[in-house]
Order: C-alpha cells, then sequence, then structure tokens
C-alpha cells in the first residue's frame, strides 16, 4: 500500500478552509489591512485584487517550496521579493492588456501586492517548510481568506456609497430625494475610515460567533 498522503486529506482541505474562518489572515492575524482601506470602494476592482493575491501567493509559495532548500538561509527574503515581484510584474501587465480600466483603478495597489504581508508571511511561515502541494494550498486559503473580506467590505461600501453592485445600479432612481424619494447615498462609505470601520463590524461579528477566536487572544 502506498504511503502517500491523498491530494485533498482531512489535513490539505484544512489548508484552504482555515484562512475563510478561524484564520483569516484579515480579521484574525490583522495583516494586509491597507489594501483593504483603498481598493473596496468598488466591489469589481476588489475582486480583481483578490484574485491578483491569490494567483501571485499560489505560485510563489509553489516556487519557494521547490527552491527551499537549495536557497541559502541569508538571501532568502531577497529572493522571496525576486519571486514576489516577478509574479506581481506579470500579474500587472495581464491586467492592463485584459482590464486596462481596472488596471488604472487599482493603481499602484497592483505593485505594493509585492510588500503585502500576508503573503512574506506565508512564504516565511509555511512555504520554506512544507512541500509544493501543501504550500500550493495554503496560498490558495490564504489568498482567499484575504479576498473573501476584500469581497465582502466592497459589497457594501459599493452599495450603501454608490447605490450600485458591480457598477450596476441596484437603488432605484425614484428612491432617491432628488427625484421625491426617500434615499440618499451615504458619502461617508466611500471615505477609507469606513473601510476600516466595517473591517471591525466583520471581526466583531466573527469572534462574537467564535469564543475560541477570544480566548486564543486572551
Amino acid at each position: 500500500m502506498s504511503n502517500k498522503e491523498p491530494l485533498f486529506s482531512a489535513k490539505n482541505r484544512k489548508l484552504l478552509t482555515d484562512p475563510l474562518g478561524k484564520s483569516n489572515p484579515i480579521t484574525v492575524q490583522v495583516l494586509g489591512i491597507c489594501s483593504a482601506l483603498a481598493v473596496t470602494v468598488k466591489l469589481e476592482p476588489a475582486f480583481v485584487m483578490a484574485l491578483s493575491v491569490i494567483v501571485v501567493l499560489a505560485f510563489a509559495n509553489v516556487i519557494i517550496s521547490l527552491i527551499r532548500n537549495s536557497v541559502p538561509n541569508r538571501i532568502r527574503i531577497i529572493v522571496q521579493l525576486v519571486v514576489i515581484a516577478a509574479l506581481v510584474i506579470v500579474v500587472d501587465q495581464i491586467l492592463k492588456a485584459f482590464m486596462y480600466d481596472v488596471s488604472k483603478q487599482l493603481s499602484v495597489f497592483v505593485g505594493l501586492i509585492i510588500t503585502n504581508c500576508i503573503i512574506m508571511g506565508r512564504l516565511e511561515a509555511f512555504a520554506l517548510s512544507n512541500k509544493p502541494w501543501p504550500s500550493f494550498l495554503d496560498g490558495i486559503g490564504n489568498a482567499a481568506g484575504y479576498g473573501l473580506i476584500l469581497i465582502i467590505v466592497a459589497f457594501f461600501r459599493e452599495l450603501f456609497g454608490s447605490g450600485t453592485i458591480w457598477g450596476f445600479q441596484v437603488v432605484p432612481e425614484s428612491w432617491y430625494i432628488d427625484n421625491g424619494g426617500f434615499y440618499s447615498n451615504n458619502g461617508m462609505m466611500i471615505l477609507p475610515p469606513m473601510a476600516l470601520i466595517t473591517v471591525a463590524v466583520i471581526i466583531w461579528v466573527q469572534r462574537s460567533r467564535n469564543r475560541d477566536l477570544i480566548e486564543e487572544n486572551k
């Protein structure tokens, strides 16, 4: 009988699912907050940023895992940055080629994926000591957990700040005060502090539903 661990064993599945909940990099580890403030005014750029981070982190984890035994410890950070930077450049060029308008909205924040502490943290904490397949799953899981929070925050900020979802008007024009209705967009929602407040509300809801997180942080 083979002693090889199944590709989607319970241990490997946890690498995908834990970051979506009790190990979420934003709400539990409080990492990657800067981009959560910067790119969540609209849902579309938040989704594209989430997808970009998934691609970069998944492949960076695999590459670092593959070369981990041949990279001298004293230059490992430099090597990690080079790998991340190369992947970010590829992603940035693809966005400029196929999604130019979204690329303009994301502006410098795609480039700043290079310094995203979630990515460096996973390379250091996981990829350097694990095989490529678990590293790939860990990269997807943590980036998806990060992306999930971005999408949730962007959904509420765009809905209440602009009355739209993915650029499509969802609040009827007849509801607006200018048209004799009762509704007005909340301009505060498109300001960066509201992203932080929205993240704080998500953290509060998550921890109120999972008392273990409170105990772990005491």
